[in-house]
Parts: C-alpha cells; sequence; structure tokens
C-alpha cells in the first residue's frame, strides 16, 4: 500500500520519538547521543555510545526542546508539508526533507566546526519544505518585463527575507544568531527552494 502522505508520517514518528525521550526526561542524554555535533563531525570530539556522526543530521530531527519546540515544528510542518505533497509528490516531498536536514547541519558545521553545543530538531528539515512551499505558492512580482528575471528575484527577496528573520531571532535571543541554528535554518531554506523548481519540472516531465 502506497505511503498517502509522507508528511503525516514523519510528523508522527518525530512526534513520538520526542515524546517518549521528554516524558523519559532523557533530553539532555538525547541530545548528545543523537543531537548534530558539529566537532563531532570534524573528528574533534568522541561521545560514546552515540549514533554515528554522519547520521545525526538525520537523528537530531528526532529530538526536541521541550514540548513548545516540538508543536511549533509540528504545525509548521503539516501546515506546509501536505500543501507541498500536493504538488510535488511523495518521493519529492521526502528528498526535500532529507536533503535539507544533511545541508541544514552541514552549513551549522561549515560556520562552527568546533562547536560542542548539540543542535537538535526539525527545523533544518523543515525549513526546507517551507522554501519549498513559499517558491510553489508565492507568486513573482512583476517588477522587469522577464518572467525569468521576475522569478530570480522572487527567489533571492525569499531567501533574503528568510535569512534576516532567523537572524533577528537569534540575536533577540541574545544567541547572536548562531546557537539558535540559524545557519542550519537559512541553510535547509535554501535547499527546499533550489529544489523545488527541477523537482517539480521532473515530476511532470511527461505531461
Amino acid at each position: 500500500m502506497p505511503i498517502r502522505s509522507a508528511t503525516i508520517v514523519i510528523a508522527a514518528v518525530t512526534a513520538l520519538v520526542s515524546l517518549i525521550i521528554s516524558l523519559g526526561g532523557l533530553e539532555g542524554q538525547a541530545a548528545g547521543a543523537m543531537g548534530f555535533i558539529p566537532a563531532r563531525l570534524s573528528g574533534l570530539l568522541d561521545v560514546p555510545g552515540a549514533v554515528p556522526a554522519l547520521l545525526t543530521p538525520f537523528s537530531s530531527t528526532l529530538v526536541h526542546g521541550g514540548m513548545l519546540h516540538l508543536f511549533f515544528n509540528m504545525i509548521m510542518l503539516l501546515l506546509c508539508g501536505v500543501a507541498v505533497e500536493r504538488v510535488l509528490g511523495v518521493p519529492n516531498l521526502l528528498i526535500i526533507y532529507l536533503l535539507s536536514a544533511v545541508v541544514s547541519s552541514l552549513a551549522q558545521w561549515t560556520l562552527d566546526p568546533a562547536g560542542a553545543a548539540p543542535v537538535i530538531g526539525a527545523s533544518g528539515a523543515i525549513s526546507g519544505v517551507i522554501g519549498a512551499y513559499a517558491l510553489s505558492f508565492g507568486r513573482p512580482k512583476a517588477v522587469t518585463t522577464s518572467a525569468r528575471l521576475n522569478r530570480v528575484v522572487h527567489i533571492l527577496w525569499l531567501a533574503a527575507a528568510w535569512t534576516v528573520l532567523q537572524v533577528a531571532v537569534g540575536w533577540a535571543a541574545g544567541q547572536e544568531g548562531l546557537l539558535l541554528a540559524t545557519p542550519a535554518h537559512v541553510g535547509g531554506f535554501l535547499t527546499g527552494m533550489l529544489l523545488q523548481r527541477p523537482l517539480l519540472l521532473w515530476r511532470y516531465r511527461k505531461a
């Protein structure tokens, strides 16, 4: 039986694992064992018994910093993911989610390769879904006579707006735009936007 909604499956699995961790009071242990730690990827830190470093971009999406963090992420995933699935299909939604998880982690690692603080939550992967959603349902403004150039301007505007928003949230929290995984959010968002058009064309290549 084919999967009817990858978004709902991802949300259900993520919520279940996160709830088990939270109800068991295991947030600290789970963050260290399953979270993405840049220093581990750089070979600067060893965490005995932890998930292999190369797999932590995925395992980190299953750990959240409390119920509010989990709730907000799942709401955004469900609102945007189901809509993106209707446009791009289940396989392409999965590609965006998984690749955004990887790229968001690499973005965090690039700016802080020696960081020892675990990055947790599905925000980076969900940012990719939001990026694809924004490009799928946002209409480029006619700022020039060229439709292609208008699309480029639209993409750059969305990327800039999302980047500024993430940095502003980081500064507001007193984290200098970094410790709240701002690079991860921006990296995921850009990944979703860059994948949206090729995946859309691939899905309807025979139409």
